[in-house]
C-alpha cells in the first residue's frame, strides 16, 4: 500500500518504529527468586509505558512511543516464560547459583560477588551471571581454593 493511503509522513517513519527484538541467550534461563520478581516488575512497567503512549493522537508519535515498550514487552515475556526458579543455595560449603562468593586477586584487591541470572547480573551492584567466566570458574569451589582467570589467581575467601 502507497504511504499516501496511510497517516504517515513516509515509509521511512514507519520502518524507524520497527524495532528489532533484544536477543535472548541461548543459556539455560535460571532465577533466583529476586530476579524472577524484577523481571515480572519490569514487565509490569512496560506494560504501563506501553498504555501510556498508546493513547497518543498522533500516529507517527504513537509509533515511537510504543517501540521500546512493544519490544521490552516481547523480551520480558520470553524470559519469564522461561525462568527456571533456582532454590537458594543450601550450604556455604561449595560455590552454587546464588551463592555470594568473596574472592582476594594477586593485586591485594578482594571482591565479593553474588552469582545470579543473566538478566540480574549487575557487577558494579555485586552481582555476576553463572555463565560469566569468572561465575563458571568459581562454581563447585571451596574456600581456599584457586582459580585462574586470564594472568590473575583469585582465592576464594568466603561463601555466604
Amino acid at each position: 500500500m502507497s504511504v499516501a493511503f496511510v497517516k504517515e509522513e513516509s515509509a521511512e517513519a514507519a520502518s524507524e518504529t520497527l524495532l528489532p527484538d533484544r536477543a535472548i541467550s541461548p543459556h539455560p534461563n535460571l532465577v533466583t527468586e529476586a530476579g524472577l520478581k524484577a523481571l515480572e516488575r519490569q514487565l509490569q512497567e512496560a506494560r504501563e509505558a506501553y498504555e501510556a503512549a498508546n493513547i497518543v493522537e498522533d500516529v507517527n508519535e504513537r509509533r515511537r512511543q510504543t517501540a521500546n515498550p512493544l519490544r521490552d514487552l516481547r523480551y520480558l515475556t520470553e524470559r519469564i516464560r522461561t525462568a527456571q526458579l533456582m532454590p537458594a543455595p543450601t550450604s556455604t560449603e561449595i560455590v552454587a547459583f546464588g551463592s555470594k562468593v568473596t574472592f582476594s586477586r594477586d593485586d591485594g584487591r578482594v571482591q565479593t560477588y553474588r552469582i545470579v541470572g543473566e538478566d540480574e547480573a549487575d557487577p558494579k551492584a555485586g552481582s555476576i551471571s553463572y555463565v560469566s567466566p569468572v561465575a563458571r570458574l568459581l562454581i563447585g569451589k571451596a574456600v581456599g581454593d584457586a582459580v585462574t582467570v586470564g594472568e590473575q589467581e583469585l582465592e576464594i575467601t568466603a561463601i555466604a
